[in-house]
Protein backbone atom coordinates (compact mmCIF):
# COMPACT_ATOMS: atom_id res chain seq x y z
CA UNK A 1 0.00 0.00 0.00
CA UNK A 2 0.97 3.21 -1.04
CA UNK A 3 2.04 5.49 2.19
CA UNK A 4 1.03 8.89 0.68
CA UNK A 5 -2.23 7.23 -0.73
CA UNK A 6 -3.18 5.46 2.50
CA UNK A 7 -2.74 9.14 3.97
CA UNK A 8 -5.11 10.48 1.46
CA UNK A 9 -7.62 8.45 2.22
CA UNK A 10 -7.38 8.45 5.92
CA UNK A 11 -7.73 12.09 5.92
CA UNK A 12 -10.70 11.90 3.73
CA UNK A 13 -12.19 8.84 5.85
CA UNK A 14 -11.46 11.22 9.24
CA UNK A 15 -14.55 13.63 7.82
CA UNK A 16 -16.30 10.53 7.65
CA UNK A 17 -15.92 8.68 10.65
CA UNK A 18 -17.31 10.56 13.59
CA UNK A 19 -20.93 9.70 12.04
CA UNK A 20 -20.51 6.23 12.05
CA UNK A 21 -19.11 6.68 15.44
CA UNK A 22 -22.06 7.77 16.77
CA UNK A 23 -23.42 4.50 16.30
CA UNK A 24 -20.86 2.51 17.17
CA UNK A 25 -19.17 2.01 13.54
CA UNK A 26 -16.11 3.03 11.92
CA UNK A 27 -13.90 1.96 8.56
CA UNK A 28 -10.80 0.61 7.58
CA UNK A 29 -8.28 0.92 5.20
CA UNK A 30 -7.84 -2.91 3.53
CA UNK A 31 -5.96 -2.07 0.32
CA UNK A 32 -5.26 0.47 -1.91
CA UNK A 33 -4.16 -0.80 -5.47
CA UNK A 34 -3.06 1.48 -8.33
CA UNK A 35 -7.00 4.08 -8.16
CA UNK A 36 -8.72 1.28 -6.17
CA UNK A 37 -9.32 1.69 -2.56
CA UNK A 38 -10.59 -1.54 -0.63
CA UNK A 39 -11.97 -0.66 3.12
CA UNK A 40 -14.24 -2.81 5.28
CA UNK A 41 -16.40 -1.41 7.53
CA UNK A 42 -16.38 -2.86 11.61
CA UNK A 43 -18.34 -2.38 14.48
CA UNK A 44 -22.34 -1.14 14.67
CA UNK A 45 -21.81 -0.60 10.90
CA UNK A 46 -21.66 -4.43 10.47
CA UNK A 47 -25.25 -5.09 11.35
CA UNK A 48 -26.52 -2.12 9.99
CA UNK A 49 -29.35 -1.98 7.51
CA UNK A 50 -28.38 0.88 5.47
CA UNK A 51 -24.64 0.65 5.41
CA UNK A 52 -24.75 -1.41 1.73
CA UNK A 53 -26.62 1.68 0.19
CA UNK A 54 -26.19 4.92 2.23
CA UNK A 55 -23.59 4.87 3.61
CA UNK A 56 -21.46 3.04 0.93
CA UNK A 57 -22.53 6.02 -1.71
CA UNK A 58 -21.39 8.66 0.97
CA UNK A 59 -17.90 7.20 1.66
CA UNK A 60 -17.63 6.77 -2.05
CA UNK A 61 -18.77 10.33 -3.16
CA UNK A 62 -16.66 11.40 -0.65
CA UNK A 63 -13.44 9.65 -1.17
CA UNK A 64 -13.91 10.38 -5.48
CA UNK A 65 -14.72 14.02 -4.84
CA UNK A 66 -11.80 14.43 -2.61
CA UNK A 67 -8.89 12.73 -4.29
CA UNK A 68 -8.73 12.46 -7.74
CA UNK A 69 -6.90 9.49 -8.05
CA UNK A 70 -9.19 7.34 -7.01
CA UNK A 71 -11.74 5.63 -9.73
CA UNK A 72 -12.93 2.80 -7.74
CA UNK A 73 -14.17 2.41 -3.98
CA UNK A 74 -15.00 -1.18 -2.61
CA UNK A 75 -16.17 -1.92 0.72
CA UNK A 76 -17.11 -4.74 2.20
CA UNK A 77 -19.38 -5.74 5.34
CA UNK A 78 -17.79 -9.16 7.43
CA UNK A 79 -20.69 -11.31 8.06
CA UNK A 80 -21.50 -12.95 11.69
CA UNK A 81 -20.77 -16.53 12.11
CA UNK A 82 -23.54 -17.33 14.04
CA UNK A 83 -22.05 -20.73 14.91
Amino acid sequence: MEREKLKEVELVLEKIRPALKEHHGNLKVVDIKGDEVYLQFEGGCTDCPIVDVSVKEVVDIALKGNLDWVKKVEISVPKHNLL
